[in-house]
């Protein structure tokens, strides 16, 4: 199995002097060694990748964009393109996040187009899947999780690979966690469709991240779920002492 995956997703947070800071401790911390079995992550807004990509160079640390076009270029203002960030230093992209599908209407389509954009340009998509609160109590999760893999996941990942996240959309920023019960669960479903699609040796070797209200506190127990490969780290990534005691788990 691959080594677990701790990203930390800095959403819009973050100007260039604190944001030059908290790489600096990472990659200070990371000069020591980084915790065994473990890949970090971090993705901090567009503005600062390149400047953190200088920071983080040799440390070990990977640095991701937070979304990216379709498209490999064109008239899109606003937009970042996949070898955009990959020229920016990136090695992975988030594509799909709850955010980017409620605030921008991405849709699942849009989101396997953005996947395939990534691996287009050498990069590892992290696609993004989750239920909402009414969804969940509906008993619809797994038939909701079960459409947005469908059609969000390339049909070809390739030699790159890819990474899922689950991330309940009622659980991010909350303070709320699902029961490990409940990660169980989804993460197995899953991974079985993650079979399904590419084959059992595939399927099994893609890794399932869990975000969602992550922290020190709850890390050990939700890494310690069945098929939970690594978290995607929110408000948490933002302290280099609660980050790294997440990744030493």
């Amino acid at each position: 199995m691959s080594r677990q995956l701790i990203a930390g997703n800095w959403k819009m947070n973050g100007l260039l002097g604190p944001g030059s800071v908290l790489a600096g401790e990472l990659a200070a911390r990371a000069s020591a060694g980084t915790p065994p079995g473990v890949e970090l992550l971090v993705c901090p807004p567009t503005p600062l990748l390149y400047p953190l990509a200088v920071i983080l160079k040799d440390s070990g640390i990977a640095l991701g964009g937070q979304d990216c076009h379709a498209a490999d270029g064109g008239a899109h203002t606003g937009d970042v393109s996949a070898a955009m960030l990959a020229d920016a230093g990136c090695t992975y992209a988030i594509v799909g996040h709850s955010e980017r599908r409620a605030d921008h209407g991405d849709s699942d389509a849009e989101v396997k187009a953005k996947a395939e954009a990534a691996l287009g340009a050498g990069l590892t998509p992290i696609v993004c899947v989750g239920e909402t609160g009414e969804q969940r109590r509906a008993g619809e999760t797994l038939s909701v999780i079960e459409a947005q893999v469908r059609g969000s996941v390339p049909d070809d990942i390739g030699a790159g690979g890819l990474v899922v996240a689950y991330e309940p959309v009622w659980a991010i920023g909350s303070g709320l966690t699902a029961k490990s019960s409940d990660v169980q669960e989804v993460h197995g479903h899953i991974r079985g469709l993650l079979k399904a699609l590419f084959g059992p040796e595939s399927g099994a070797a893609i890794r399932i991240l869990y975000g969602g209200s992550v922290k020190p506190a709850n890390a050990a127990e939700l890494l310690a779920v069945p098929d939970v490969d690594g978290a995607l780290v929110g408000g948490a990534s933002l302290s280099a002492e609660d980050f790294w005691a997440i990744a030493a788990t």
